[in-house]
């Protein structure tokens, strides 16, 4: 037996080298497609955006006024978000005075039907499907 022959017969590394990467190549492939056969890669376009804003308490008329301010984050459609109050008692819910694209500087004024009593104001994202929904910020309302 020749020693040095097997020190320099390098015959056999090509094929196994080849097998591990012709195998590695299809886990990762069967793995990619599985995932959007399987549907979860358009859950993944569903994240929810980040962004802050402001919210601007006007108690000095009788009916209490908040102005909300987006200030930093994401563009956002305006058929995605919307206003709430734990109260339930915000007027002008509705999106349509906020900018078909609301970006930073954007604001939309809502009003309440008495004086402010420590409601919780939302500004809340939901997906256009529906399936996913996040609130983006919040803030407590001043007490009467």
């Amino acid at each position: 037996m020749e020693f040095k022959k097997l020190f320099t017969d390098d015959s056999a590394v090509s094929p196994v080298i080849g097998v591990i990467l012709m195998v590695a190549i299809t886990v990762i492939l069967a793995a990619v497609i599985g995932t959007f056969v399987l549907n979860l890669g358009g859950s993944i376009q569903n994240t929810a955006p980040q962004a802050s804003f402001n919210f601007d308490y006007n108690t000095s008329a009788g009916d209490g006024e908040v102005t909300v301010t987006h200030q930093t984050g994401d563009t956002l459609q305006k058929s995605q978000i919307n206003v709430t109050s734990s109260g339930g008692a915000l007027t002008n819910t509705n999106p349509s005075d906020w900018p078909t694209e609301i970006t930073a500087g954007d604001s939309n004024t809502y009003n309440t039907s008495g004086a402010w009593s420590g409601e919780t104001i939302r500004v809340v994202w939901e997906s256009d499907t529906g399936d996913n929904s996040a609130t983006l910020s919040q803030s407590t309302a001043p007490g009467a």
